[in-house]
């Protein structure tokens, strides 16, 4: 089964969680297990965090999720002015530092990231996840 959705939201803090509800209701419905849906809601949480928190001069981003039974992939589009994530000073060791962590975080949880600046100007990370294979629950009736 697939699911497939793209929604576009306000860039102010309540849109994350709108996002994340979203989300968690499709890989719940496909019965994908609990630590690859908590992986992947935070791997969420730091792209659109991200968006909130440094394009202060857009209405809106947009996020859009493909949902398969073998993968997760979900692109966070804006109109932001972008940035290098090659250039971004990544702390090898934790910190009380509260900002800094998301591009970390996002490496660690997804297995793909790619950010790339599309033909029309927009900025776009986008990560994928794989998701555990279902074990088919059999049960084997003896005549």
């Amino acid at each position: 089964m697939n699911i497939d959705f793209s929604v576009r939201l306000p860039t102010d803090a309540h849109s994350v969680p709108l996002v994340r509800g979203l989300l968690r209701q499709a890989l719940e419905h496909l019965a994908v297990p609990q630590p690859v849906i908590d992986e992947i809601l935070l791997a969420l949480t730091e792209a659109c965090a991200n968006v909130v928190d440094h394009v202060h001069d857009q209405e809106a981003y947009q996020v859009d999720v493909s949902i398969t039974d073998e993968l997760c992939r979900i692109s966070v589009l804006d109109d932001g002015e972008g940035f290098d994530p090659e250039g971004v000073q990544v702390l090898d060791q934790p910190t009380d530092a509260e900002r800094g962590r998301g591009l970390v975080l996002m490496r660690a949880l997804v297995d793909r990231l790619q950010f790339v600046q599309d033909a029309d100007g927009r900025h776009r990370v986008t990560f994928e996840k794989r998701l555990a294979a279902q074990q088919p629950h059999l049960r084997l009736l003896q005549s």
